[in-house]
């Protein structure tokens, strides 16, 4: 079967999140899904298949690390409807089935895919104790980011804080589910973005994600809010780097960005 490896959130390969994305005709059995995504050995790799005509979705979906299922994926998602329409396999806007429901994703004119996802509820927390020894960096504040996505957001002093940041990956996991959001206020919005964030997800086993679509459905809100307008640019400042354009719609967050096929092989196993 084909199997593709797509950089998401990025106009360029070699940048952006890589997603290995295979398109079935069902979904075998968990265990080689799990198997695939250790081979391929990228943040995610997405499964999708074709659904019948005629109901809420078109394709069911399903994303998984190295290590485990995921209930939600923005880059992964956003590679897989890259694939569906530049291979002609799906055209105009595509309805996900997935575990956080129905998911949009809607292709444009000049190139990019905007995902409709659910927005992530945050609660204020207290810092939990040794989080700022762990990330090697000082809170401001911290947010807990509902079921759906199952971090800790936390923000920092600035920009520079949050490029030098050098955690402990190990002791970090023990503050959320997933992981930790690091972010802070752009220093200077005229280069193009507003925030900047990186995020560490040891529980799922990727240190540092190049680029998260899901953390921006709590970094779209919480930014929003502090900034006074609903559409922004969040640059994920992780050693790939990429931007994802948000728009904040109540319950919903519009995540937009682009994808590049950069590998397209035939899967022997």
């Amino acid at each position: 079967m084909r199997i593709r490896i797509v950089d998401a959130f990025t106009d360029r390969p070699f940048a952006g999140n890589p997603a290995g994305v295979l398109l079935l005709d069902a979904f075998p059995d968990d265990a080689w899904l799990q198997n695939v995504a250790v081979e391929v050995n990228h943040a995610e790799t997405a499964f999708a298949h074709r659904l019948p005509e005629g109901g809420e979705a078109d394709w069911a979906l399903r994303w998984f690390t190295p290590a485990t299922e995921v209930a939600m994926c923005g880059h992964a998602t956003l590679a897989t409807a890259h694939v569906l329409h530049t291979t002609g396999a799906h055209q105009g806007p595509v309805r996900f089935a997935t575990l956080s429901g129905v998911l949009i994703a809607t292709p444009h004119a000049d190139g990019s895919i905007t995902l409709d996802f659910p927005t992530a509820p945050l609660t204020p927390v207290e810092v939990p104790d040794g989080v700022a020894e762990a990330l090697g960096a000082e809170p401001r504040a911290a947010f807990d980011t509902g079921p759906n996505i199952g971090d800790l957001v936390i923000e920092v002093a600035d920009e520079k804080t949050v490029l030098g940041l050098a955690p402990d990956h190990k002791a970090l996991a023990r503050y959320s589910e997933r992981g930790i959001i690091a972010t802070a206020r752009a220093e200077d919005p005229s280069r193009g973005y507003d925030f900047v964030s990186r995020c560490f997800f040891p529980n799922v086993g990727i240190d540092e994600d190049p680029v998260t679509g899901s953390a921006h459905t709590a970094l779209a809100p919480y930014w929003s809010e502090r900034l006074g307008r609903s559409d922004l640019t969040g640059l994920q400042a992780s050693p790939r780097s990429g931007l994802v354009r948000t728009e904040l719609r109540g319950d919903r967050t519009l995540l937009t960005g682009r994808a590049v096929t950069v590998i397209d092989g035939e899967l022997l196993a």
